[in-house]
């Protein structure tokens, strides 16, 4: 440290560095691009944040919820209004995530000509497909539970098959459009933490 010091202060000619402290980090000597001191809490945040985008892909929990939630945690934690109003902002991006992906498999099954009741089917198998093979089951179960009401409508394998290959596609858009909000949600509180 002492030569990082000798070297900055040679930089500046005569001027020497009366506020550096030892514990002064490289990347914040000279610079304000991003904050000096990101506090442990605003780690396990991210770290939370990160995992909710990981719940979006394999729900293994509700990603999206968990991020928009952490936002929540750190506004309430700072109490500003700047990050009050991020948090608002977060939220209603996480929801109309939440909302736009489970619109979206319903009327690709519908578009395919499944009724209502073939997607709780779908719903269900969710469920069960969760408890039965831990972290992809939920993945599965969702076609797998629109296949099985499809079959038990049609008795043939042609239109079921259809009906859930619209069902998946729905499912799929709708998981690429819940992690597109989950990286968006993401971004804006890591702006926001860089900012204030």
């Amino acid at each position: 440290m002492d030569a990082l010091r000798d070297l900055v202060a040679s930089s500046r000619g005569s001027t020497a560095l009366s506020s550096y402290s030892a514990d002064a980090t490289l990347c914040c000597a000279n610079s304000r691009l991003y904050p000096a001191h990101v506090s442990g809490f605003e780690v396990v945040l991210l770290l939370i944040m990160l995992a909710g985008l990981v719940g979006v892909v394999v729900p293994v929990f509700p990603g999206l919820i968990l991020v928009a939630g952490a936002g929540i945690v750190w506004a309430v934690q700072r109490g500003s209004p700047a990050a009050w109003a991020v948090a608002v902002v977060m939220a209603v991006v996480g929801v109309t995530g939440i909302v736009v992906s489970s619109v979206l498999p319903v009327r690709r099954a519908a578009a395919g000509g499944a009724p209502a009741w073939v997607v709780i089917s779908g719903g269900i198998g969710v469920v069960i497909g969760f408890f039965l093979v831990p972290v992809v089951g939920a993945l599965i179960g969702f076609p797998a539970g629109v296949l099985v009401a499809e079959l038990t409508r049609h008795r043939r394998l042609s239109p079921a098959w259809s009906a859930t290959l619209g069902a998946i596609k729905g499912m799929a858009l709708g998981i690429m459009i819940q992690l597109a909000a989950g990286v968006l949600v993401v971004g804006l509180w890591l702006a926001a933490v860089v900012v204030t």
